[in-house]
């Protein structure tokens, strides 16, 4: 008659397979690669089957094992969430939390909240990076990131914090030093600024298309948000970022009717590893920054 399966080893074998290997999963839950292996082994004989084909290059999931993980991942997000519930009626969140998102929402939108969220939770130490590509949350030990546009990765749990609608943007001494911003055809006569070594960033979605030459680029929106108040050009960018711009006047919008919206570009999500513990200050910090964000 077949057991149960231990849920530490279930966690094992989930970290196995989001790392690719028993040595990443071993140095990331600080075990012996040989505790890893023996986890593995006897989850698949609890279960009397084979779920990883081992070979010397790579780790392949089994068609079993490829079914177990669905099952498991969302059972594991079940019994985390609810053990996380009752330590929030028991104690205060505490801890360390790692979150990482593009500069111009750290900036705009973190860390307008940080001192009112850490009054609220003096015991959360927390740790904001920023990193304009999508990083590997695993690699960089971050515990959240949030992510603008579509989720690929279906590793990841992700919460929708809301949209962001794209807006053509320009310093109004831009516009006085040039012509008359009236049809989208006439962004080809303008300086349009543009991401370098992003090359679908600077697909913009127009309702007609126009071909676009970016007379300047930069790696970050920080960095366009930037050149635009320095009257370098035109460029398209989220409104969390330029909200503030837009209603002082050191930027005004042209075209709106121009964007396509919805577009995959709007969408701003929390994500985190679905075999991770939803932690009680993972659930804190979320739960207080939605409502209070300004996108």
């Amino acid at each position: 008659m077949m057991g149960h399966a231990k849920t530490e080893d279930i966690e094992i074998f989930l970290t196995v397979v989001d790392t690719g290997s028993f040595t990443g999963a071993a140095n990331l839950l600080n075990q012996q690669v040989a505790k890893v292996s023996r986890a593995v082994s006897r989850l698949e004989d609890t279960l009397q089957c084979t779920l990883l084909n081992r070979t010397t290059r790579r780790l392949e999931l089994t068609e079993e094992g490829h079914v177990f993980i669905r099952y498991a991942r969302e059972s594991l997000n079940t019994l985390y969430t609810g053990e996380e519930a009752i330590k929030l009626l028991k104690q205060a969140p505490s801890g360390h939390l790692r979150i990482d998102a593009a500069s111009p929402f750290v900036l705009h939108q973190l860390t307008p909240l940080v001192g009112d969220f850490v009054q609220q939770y003096p015991h959360i130490t927390l740790d904001l990076t920023s990193h304009d590509n999508i990083i590997d949350l695993l690699e960089h030990k971050t515990d959240l990131a949030i992510r603008i546009g579509d989720l690929k990765d279906s590793n990841l749990h992700a919460r929708l914090l809301g949209k962001s609608q794209l807006r053509l943007v320009v310093s109004p001494e831009y516009l006085y030093q040039h012509n008359e911003v009236a049809h989208i055809n006439d962004l080809s006569t303008h300086k349009l600024i543009g991401f370098n070594d992003a090359s679908k960033l600077n697909s913009w979605p127009l309702k007609t298309p126009v071909k676009l030459n970016f007379h300047m680029t930069g790696s970050s929106g920080e960095t366009l948000r930037q050149l635009c108040l320095n009257h370098q050009g035109i460029a398209l960018l989220s409104h969390f970022m330029i909200g503030d711009d837009l209603k002082s006047g050191r930027l005004v919008e042209v075209l709106p009717e121009a964007i396509v919206t919805p577009n995959n570009r709007e969408s701003i999500q929390a994500v985190y590893y679905k075999n991770s513990a939803v932690s009680s200050r993972i659930l804190a910090f979320l739960d207080f920054i939605q409502p209070r964000l300004t996108l």
